[in-house]
């Protein structure tokens, strides 16, 4: 009987077609899903929201895609829903990615940065068919999902081979990161799994005067990071003639920004974002801290 029972199970798992490891992510109605590539026989799926409003046909407004962290290992797309929300709120199209990550895939940093870059390069071949400005495509994330969205406005190549659309740039053209995992070489962060694709891979190895305008939000005791890692990245961007802001908050640890860890710290960075976005011109007229109140989920925290 257990020799049958196992012959059946062999039989079983032979038919059965595979399962996508990642899942369609369900926000209410509040964002239009649509798959950005299939890669590793996955659909990855990118979530848009739009402005009240929006003229698909017309506009030609500024778009944002955020990258979730989880050290290249898991995380999810949800982290970035409350940023996306406010972005949405004040003008600009937001969007969240999922890419590859260990997890769910098995795969390395490569190809989370090769999904970041197809991210964008999506954005950037339907920016006109979403109402969105080709030019005015900023990039966003946190821990590693900073380190996947700033080597889509540093690193050069590290594109899917894959990929149908070379020709379509996947360079952002702003960057908002928060505590970014960006300096993966020998004494940076996971310099073990990023070691095939270094220095290429590494942000802060490839600062040029052709990286677009920065923005990095980190705590002083992030325990992955260095306060003196975002320091010299603020002044090699500088030095490159790069505008570049770097914000740290005293006491905070790593994941500082999240709602979840300090209501504070959420509500300051976003702000300060906003603010950084409208020195661009992305963004007109002042924050609305009252708007990003509203989108807080747990206010009484």
């Amino acid at each position: 009987m257990k020799s049958t029972l196992s012959a059946l199970f062999l039989v079983a798992a032979t038919v059965l077609p595979a399962v996508a490891e990642t899942a369609k992510h369900d926000f209410k109605g509040m964002a239009t899903a649509e798959v950005y590539k299939n890669a590793s026989g996955d659909d990855l799926w990118i979530y848009r929201f739009d402005p009240a409003g929006h003229d698909l046909k017309n506009d030609k407004r500024p778009a944002v895609v955020f990258f979730f962290g989880g050290g290249w290992n898991g995380g999810t797309v949800a982290q970035f829903e409350q940023h996306s929300k406010y972005l949405a709120s004040r003008g600009m199209v937001a969007f969240v990615a999922d890419y590859r990550v260990k997890s769910r895939q098995k795969t390395g940093p490569d190809a989370c940065v090769a999904d970041g870059k197809s991210a964008i390069r999506w954005v950037r071949k339907n920016a006109e068919r979403l109402g969105i400005d080709a030019s005015r495509i900023a990039a966003g994330g946190g821990s590693a999902g900073g380190h996947v969205a700033a080597t889509t406005g540093i690193c050069d190549g590290l594109d899917d081979a894959a990929e149908q659309d070379s020709k379509i740039s996947s360079k952002a053209d702003a960057l908002l990161l928060f505590n970014p995992v960006y300096d993966n070489g020998p004494k940076g962060y996971g310099h073990d799994r990023a070691k095939p694709w270094f220095p290429e891979i590494s942000p802060a190895h490839n600062i040029t005067k052709d990286d677009p305008p920065t923005i990095v939000f980190l705590g002083s005791k992030d325990s992955l990071i260095p306060v003196s890692t975002a320091k010299k990245f603020d002044a090699d961007l500088k030095a490159a003639g790069v505008k570049s802001e770097v914000w740290i908050y005293e006491g905070q640890p790593h994941g500082f920004f999240n709602e979840s860890k300090s209501k504070e710290s959420f509500l300051d960075t976003v702000l300060k974002m906003d603010t950084f976005l409208a020195s661009l011109g992305w963004l007109d007229g002042d924050a609305d801290e009252t708007k990003l109140k509203s989108l807080l989920k747990w206010p009484k925290q």
